[in-house]
């Protein structure tokens, strides 16, 4: 993402949760890490694993976006997180030894390094330092959600579909003439999988929106032209 475009949208400084897993560890770390494993690559719209499976490696992202997911019972599919270059993702199973809890599909063609169990909780045996960063991602990440929960009890869906777009534009956005436009390809039913609502009232909600001018809107396409329209609705 362009920076100059972070002083519009926040005053704040980046969230911590943002900071990928290779970004926290030292060079030597981070060489040693990656030539544990064997590179992959992944098309489009790919799984990559599945929730509820058994788990044996972890997955450090070198290109492209991802998306965590995670179904209930009924069918209905939230959107958890989603990750990017330099991120980890399975280490969770992998250290506890319980099933995947999430599913993660690439959202555009992904290269990753595939790291099996027994090499990456050795290398954290051996790596004090890496072991810790990954101990400060995990909280971060937890704050990250306790966030989310406190938003879904205090605000409305339309409120957060707002703040949605407001977070995706900082962290997952470029300058472009007509505004930022995000990075990552979410369709409706990610975005709404995302807020709690259904795809068709997220489509109402964006279509409101369009017609403030507040964004610009196509297949897998989404630029915020006016960040100061919902910064008002989210009541930031």
């Amino acid at each position: 993402m362009d920076n100059a475009a972070a002083p519009e949208l926040y005053e704040d400084s980046a969230l911590d949760d943002r900071v990928p897993f290779l970004a926290r560890l030292e060079r030597e770390d981070r060489t040693a890490l990656l030539a544990l494993g064997r590179p992959m690559d992944f098309a489009a719209r790919v799984t990559l694993f599945h929730q509820q499976e058994p788990s044996s490696y972890v997955l450090l992202l070198t290109q492209g976006w991802t998306k965590v997911t995670a179904s209930a019972a009924n069918g209905y599919e939230a959107l958890l997180a989603l990750r990017g270059p330099g991120d980890i993702i399975g280490e969770a199973a992998v250290l506890t030894g319980r099933p995947r809890s999430a599913t993660v599909t690439a959202l555009e063609a992904v290269r990753a390094v595939v790291v099996e169990q027994d090499r990456f909780r050795d290398f954290l045996s051996r790596s004090p330092a890496a072991a810790l960063a990954l101990l400060g991602l995990t909280s971060d990440r937890t704050r990250a959600a306790d966030r989310r929960r406190l938003e879904f009890a205090s605000l409305s869906v339309r409120e957060r579909l707002a703040s949605l777009l407001l977070d995706l534009a900082r962290s997952h956005g470029r300058r472009i003439p007509e505004g930022i436009e995000l990075i990552v390809p979410l369709s409706k039913q990610e975005l709404a999988g995302s807020v709690g609502a259904s795809r068709e009232m997220v489509q109402r909600m964006l279509r409101d929106l369009r017609g403030r001018d507040a964004v610009l809107t196509g297949r897998r396409t989404l630029v915020v032209r006016s960040p100061e329209v919902l910064r008002r609705i989210a009541g930031r």
